[in-house]
């Protein structure tokens, strides 16, 4: 776990800042994060994944997407899960964390689009935390009905199709 000099509050607010350092003046990127994180929270506090797993997943889910922009020319999920991690490590490595844990966030961020070689419950919590911001975009013209179909077949978790209803329903 992380050194208890630095608890999960702590940890939070350093991942944070290290996401909007990342992420500069791009609002809707780091509001985005912000959301997935506060889903995440709500979503684990009934899964009871890792905390910290979940939150620094959460925090970090899309990290890699401007490098992707940079290298690929396209924020595609795909090339998301290639850049994220390698920056995710990057920052992990000041903090006292695992390599364990270190390694499942990673793995997590190189899925959280495509769920490849991934069924944990903290991946589980970030993936429908990220579904619950990412379905009013995605789907702007699914009435209740076709959302409540969609959350029925994207979820993982009955927490996810719970707090998916109570957010967009």
């Amino acid at each position: 776990m992380v050194d208890k000099l630095l608890n999960t509050g702590e940890l939070k607010n350093i991942l944070i800042n290290e996401m909007k350092g990342i992420f500069g003046e791009d609002t809707r990127r780091i509001n985005h994060a912000l959301n997935v994180l506060s889903n995440a929270e709500a979503i684990n506090s009934k899964e009871n994944g890792d905390e910290i797993t979940v939150i620094t997943a959460a925090i970090l889910h899309d990290i890699g997407i401007q490098e992707a922009e940079r290298k690929h020319g396209s924020s595609a999920g795909n090339y998301q899960e290639i850049e994220g991690p390698p920056i995710a490590r990057r920052i992990l490595s000041n903090l006292d964390i695992p390599d364990e844990t270190v390694e499942h966030i990673c793995r997590i961020i190189g899925s959280h689009h495509s769920a490849n070689d991934i069924d944990t419950i903290e991946f589980r919590v970030i993936w429908d935390s990220d579904w619950i911001v990412n379905i009013p975009d995605e789907f702007p013209d699914y009435g209740r009905e076709k959302t409540e179909e969609l959350i029925g077949k994207i979820m993982k978790t009955c927490s996810g199709r719970d707090r998916a209803r109570e957010v967009l329903l």
